[in-house]
């Protein structure tokens, strides 16, 4: 995700199975609704704009980090989640993924996975690449899996869409896992075609923490990675226990 940390940070953007389980449901609430607050209960995301959200409440913080991050302090107690960099392609693996998963799970956060695609590889290799990586560093229960797509290695926008497409139905096959779709907001709305059912992690960095509408084809976005400065930072609309929700969890069989 630096490569796409520098990048906005320039341009400044202005507009064998795991275990087979239930999808989670995934809240969608208006883009009308106010986001400097997170939403409450289980009829928030059912709820009139007015009422889908409670505005007492600041918007939980998370970073996500890579080998290249260092001096994470996953215990200070301003954070709410942790996502780290598992894999990327068919064969790399991110050499701080297994301590950093540790320690976001020692210090209670809801913690995420992510795998950085490359449309030039076969997307059911790199899921399974992705898969391993996580299953043998523990996947417990409200651990959130993540697509992190920025690239299109030369491919067209109907073939990167396919891609993701491939990668998020094979993860959720394998895992019952809705994984969250992560990119741009632009690069989102270009190659998400049919993918508004997935979580969206999208990144934006011209707008203030929260203050930013979902690209179409999504209604909502889950989290708001809004700047990179000693890490990547991020807000999510949900409170700590719906983000979970949207994660692994053995008793949906």
């Amino acid at each position: 995700m630096k490569r796409l940390a520098k990048l906005l940070a320039a341009s400044a953007i202005a507009g064998g199975a795991l275990l087979h389980l239930a999808a989670p449901s995934d809240a969608a609430p208006s883009n009308a609704a106010p986001l400097n607050a997170v939403p409450s209960g289980a009829a928030a995301s059912k709820a009139a704009p007015s009422q889908a959200v409670e505005q007492s409440r600041p918007l939980p913080q998370g970073v996500d980090v890579s080998t290249y991050d260092r001096g994470v302090d996953w215990g200070g107690g301003r954070l709410a989640f942790g996502i780290a960099k598992a894999t990327e392609g068919t064969g790399h693996d991110d050499a701080t993924f297994a301590a950093n998963w540790a320690k976001i799970r020692q210090n209670g956060l809801v913690r995420g996975a992510y795998h950085y695609g490359h449309p030039k590889n076969d997307p059911v290799r790199e899921a399974d690449h992705f898969l391993s990586a996580v299953a043998s560093a523990g996947l417990q229960p409200g651990d959130l899996l993540m697509l992190d797509l920025e690239t299109t290695d030369g491919r067209s926008d109907h073939q990167v869409n396919a891609w993701a497409k491939r990668w998020l139905e094979h993860v959720q096959r394998k895992t019952g896992v809705k994984a969250f779709f992560y990119s741009s907001w632009s690069f989102a709305q270009e190659h998400g075609d049919g993918l508004g059912g997935y979580p969206l992690w999208v990144a934006h960095y011209g707008k203030a923490p929260g203050r930013v509408t979902a690209p179409s084809p999504w209604k909502q976005w889950t989290i708001h990675q809004y700047a990179s400065t000693d890490h990547d930072h991020n807000v999510s609309r949900l409170a700590a226990g719906r983000l979970r929700g949207l994660g692994y969890n053995p008793s949906h069989r």
